[in-house]
């Protein structure tokens, strides 16, 4: 997994995301909409949908703040209009980037993270220059705590479909390919385990950062998350997690 993925949940552990709830139910908001617009309101039906209400859940958003955006994605209720962008681009010391939007406005959102990058020493890139270093999978999530037979767990995960299973990290995650992500998460919940899940773009290979190269990559990544448009940014950094903790006490 990405160095990213690590800053995730030591921000997580951390508490520095409480600060940001609006922000986070602003992107979740976004997510529901978009989702129930492409696939309908029906979460039965629609995985998307279903994911991001898991997320909106998770984040403890009230109940009708969350049926708004689902009506007004499915068009039974007045509302903005938002699509999903990509783009790529390098962050310090040739970070590889991928940044996941959802936007009411392309060529504004586009501005402004090539101003983000050029600002905060990372460069924009050609549409398909890094895309190719990244796969779409699905990541399920599972604290240690719940585990008491960890190759029973594993056997479990792999039957049902995974491809691959991170077991020196907690929460563990689970790695499936976007088709049979829903039949291991069904296993494992109908086996009594609590998870989260996402859809996460997986570098094949990873860059080695450290120092003052990390420390401006890692400000880099949180000021583009910063940004409303900004659902999720994906990247191929390999940093040393006790290099990461110390960090998130300076940058805060």
């Amino acid at each position: 997994m990405s160095g990213h993925n690590k800053w995730a949940n030591i921000k997580h552990r951390k508490g520095a995301q409480d600060a940001k709830r609006s922000k986070i139910f602003t992107k979740i908001i976004r997510e529901l909409m978009v989702s129930a617009r492409e696939g309908g309101s029906d979460p039965n039906t629609n995985t998307s949908l279903r994911t991001a209400i898991e997320k909106a859940r998770a984040a403890n958003m009230p109940k009708d703040t969350m049926e708004k955006a689902i009506k007004k994605g499915a068009g039974e209720m007045e509302g903005q209009s938002f699509s999903e962008a990509l783009y790529e681009g390098y962050a310090p010391g040739g970070v590889a980037l991928l940044i996941r939007c959802l936007t009411d406005n392309k060529n504004r959102t586009a501005q402004e993270i090539r101003h983000t990058l050029s600002k905060y020493g990372g460069t924009m890139a050609e549409s398909g220059a890094v895309a190719w270093m990244f796969e779409r999978k699905g990541v399920i999530s599972v604290s240690k705590e719940q585990i008491s037979d960890l190759e029973e767990f594993q056997l479990l995960a792999i039957e049902a479909g995974a491809e691959d299973i991170k077991d020196d990290i907690d929460p563990i995650e689970i790695v499936t390919s976007p088709d049979t992500a829903s039949d291991v998460k069904t296993a494992l919940e109908e086996n009594g385990y609590t998870l989260s899940y996402e859809l996460s773009y997986i570098p094949s290979n990873s860059l080695k950062v450290s120092g003052s190269e990390a420390g401006r990559l890692l400000k880099l990544l949180d000021i583009l998350e910063d940004n409303d448009d900004v659902q999720e940014v994906y990247d191929n950094s390999d940093i040393d997690e006790s290099e990461m903790e110390a960090l998130a006490e300076e940058i805060g």
